[in-house]
C-alpha cells in the first residue's frame, strides 16, 4: 500500500520549516518576526513552501547553467547557490508580507548550510 503523495508533500514542508526555526534560532540575520507564536508557525510554514517551490523551479536550471562552476568549485558553487535562493526566498516573503527576513548574504549563506543539515537529519529520521 503506497503513500499518498500529498502526505510526502506536506511532511517536507514540515521538515524544511523545522530547518528554517532552527536556522532562525543559530544564524543572527535570519529572523521571523510574527506577533504571536502561531503568526511565526504559520510564516514558517510559509517560507518552507516558498523555498520548496524556489528550489524545485529553479535549483535544476542553476544546475544546469551552473555547470562548469559546480565542477571547477568540487561542488561549493552550490553554497553561494543556495545563499542566493535563500536571499531570493527572502525577498519574495516580503512581498508576499510574510514575517521573514534574511539579512545579507552572510546571514543566506550559514542559513542555507544550517537548513540543509538539518533537512537532511530530519529526513533520515523520518522514514517516507
Amino acid at each position: 500500500m503506497g503513500e499518498c503523495p500529498s502526505v510526502k508533500i506536506i511532511i517536507k514542508i514540515l521538515i524544511v520549516a523545522a530547518a528554517l526555526w532552527v536556522a532562525t534560532q543559530v544564524v543572527a540575520g535570519i529572523d521571523v518576526t510574527g506577533k504571536t507564536t502561531t503568526e511565526d508557525v504559520v510564516a514558517l510554514l510559509g517560507v518552507a513552501l516558498i523555498f520548496g517551490v524556489i528550489n524545485a523551479v529553479l535549483k535544476p536550471i542553476i544546475k544546469v547553467v551552473g555547470c562548469a562552476f559546480y565542477v571547477l568549485t568540487l561542488g561549493l558553487f552550490a553554497l553561494i547557490v543556495n545563499a542566493g535562493l535563500m536571499l531570493l526566498t527572502s525577498w519574495i516573503a516580503e512581498q508576499l508580507s510574510v514575517p521573514f527576513h534574511v539579512d545579507d548574504f552572510w546571514s543566506a549563506l550559514w542559513g542555507a548550510l544550517i537548513v540543509g543539515i538539518v533537512s537532511w537529519v530530519l529526513d533520515l529520521i523520518i522514514p517516507d
